[in-house]
């Protein structure tokens, strides 16, 4: 007989061990009735049932509303496993690691800028390097690009790009100790030096916004925003450069994974143990790839900073375009947390998955200790983004994490051929929205429906309780690669 998911409430559904025979912890989903619906119809719930297989996973292999299938692992599933006899995993990490979003307040409103989009979009699209392949106007030398794998942000920090204040608002200060240059292949090397300071393409964007509703007054306040304030979401990642890193060790740990006796249901789960060589190498190489993400959002930043300053001829003051905050997906972190009753060590795998720590965690900056740690998830280009914070209920019951993003429920492939004989950028631009885009297929492959309605994935993790709205945000205009 099969063995059928399990209710638990209303938004959370566990897969049993029982669903497969080499499940060591249940898995659990985050959803409710509709989303659950979405997520049948592609391959990612047998996903969450292959990461409970890993050895040394601890408590659940858990799965947020935006999931979706992906490599390995479902992207929107967060795996914890033990240092001492767990596992490491490139395809629970992701391709595109540190693949994150930072966020950006404003003192302008909306009234100020609505007659300036275009000029805006327009102006950001010719200075900031967009597409498959693009390059930035750094390009590094081998000592260069060495400091800023080890460095990550603080490294263009200081090269004079922003300031200490930027560091402190971003995820680990923008940078894991413990990166390795010497345990990246000189392939990455060659991807990315030439890379950091871009976009990218895909679903990388860099979207100017509004505050259209704000649920927490107290929260928003904190972050210095109020509703109809302008923030700026940039979403990117390690470029070539992280996506080489997971190609490298995903043969490495497939070479060796029979040689360690570890059985998979699927081998692009493919590991090694954490403190093995090759797990070892492979967390330095990781670490390095973030480094990389963080020094090119930070930079992304900056130069979105200055194309406002000139466009709308404001001084920096006037502007006030501050760091709200900097989050990761798609990384490994070692972190302490509560399993079983005891405070354990794990490396907990977030591939398509956000950090969002409570209110008086260490890690997070004084500013945001008493409401939490902001939380951003965006959405897709044509309807909305969110602003949250992290709660104590994320780190009891989710290694304090929460979604990603709206997920996606249509292939690229798919969503071409959906669109088909349409003008997405007009249809955006009859909205109020103005996009620029390096490639012709990028805005049909990103299109609206080809994503799950990030309001409802949002509020199944703020019913949950694994994070809290704080505002909404609408879209006035982007650039993507």
């Amino acid at each position: 007989m099969t063995v059928q998911i399990r209710k638990i409430d209303d938004y959370r559904w566990e897969v049993p061990i029982g669903y497969k025979d080499c499940m060591r912890v249940p898995g659990i989903i985050y959803t409710d009735e509709k989303l659950l619906k979405m997520i049948e119809k592609d391959n990612s719930i047998e996903q969450v049932a292959n990461g409970a297989c890993l050895p040394g996973i601890v408590k659940a292999s858990l799965a947020m509303p935006d999931m979706h299938f992906g490599y390995g692992l479902a992207i929107g599933g967060v795996v914890a496993t033990d240092i001492h006899d767990g596992v490491i995993s490139p395809g629970a990490t992701g391709y595109d690691i540190n693949c994150g979003v930072r966020l950006v307040r404003s003192n302008l409103l909306l009234k100020d800028i609505k007659e300036r989009i275009k000029d805006l979009v327009n102006n950001l699209y010719a200075e900031i390097p967009t597409g498959v392949g693009s390059k930035g106007r750094i390009s590094l030398s081998p000592q260069e690009e060495r400091d800023l794998l080890l460095k990550g942000a603080g490294w263009a920090v200081e090269k004079g790009y922003g300031t200490q204040e930027d560091l402190e608002h971003t995820e680990a200060y923008g940078r894991l100790e413990g990166a390795d240059p010497d345990k990246v292949s000189d392939r990455s090397l060659e991807r990315g030096k030439r890379q950091v300071g871009t976009l990218g393409s895909g679903n990388h964007f860099l979207e100017i916004q509004y505050v259209e509703e704000v649920y927490d007054e107290k929260a928003a306040s904190i972050m210095g925003i109020e509703k109809d304030s302008i923030t700026v979401m940039i979403h990117s990642g390690s470029r070539g450069f992280g996506h080489q890193v997971c190609t490298d060790y995903l043969e490495i740990m497939e070479a060796v994974i029979d040689t360690y006796g570890i059985k998979l249901p699927d081998r692009q789960l493919a590991c090694a143990p954490f403190n093995s060589k090759e797990g070892k190498d492979y967390l330095s190489a990781m670490m390095a790839a973030a480094n990389f993400a963080w020094a090119n959002r930070h930079l992304l930043m900056v130069w979105t900073r200055d194309v406002f300053m000139k466009t709308l001829n404001l001084s920096p003051r006037e502007l006030g375009m501050d760091l709200i905050y900097d989050v990761a997906h798609n990384i490994i972190k070692i972190e302490d947390h509560i399993v079983d009753g005891k405070k354990r060590r794990v490396a907990v795998h977030r591939k398509g998955a956000t950090r969002a720590f409570p209110p008086g965690h260490q890690e997070i900056p004084d500013v945001y200790k008493e409401i939490g740690q902001p939380v951003i998830i965006p959405g897709d280009m044509g309807r909305a983004s969110y602003l949250l914070t992290g709660t104590q209920k994320a780190m009891d019951d989710t290694f304090g994490s929460t979604c990603h993003g709206a997920g996606r429920c249509l292939s690229r492939h798919a969503a071409i051929k959906a669109t088909k004989g349409r003008a997405i950028h007009r249809e955006l631009e009859d909205r109020g929205i103005f996009c620029r885009a390096a490639g012709r297929e990028t805005l049909r492959e990103e299109f609206q429906e080809a994503y799950k309605d990030v309001t409802e994935v949002v509020n199944v993790v703020h019913n949950a309780g694994i994070s809290k709205k704080v505002a909404q945000l609408k879209p006035l205009g982007a650039i993507k690669g």
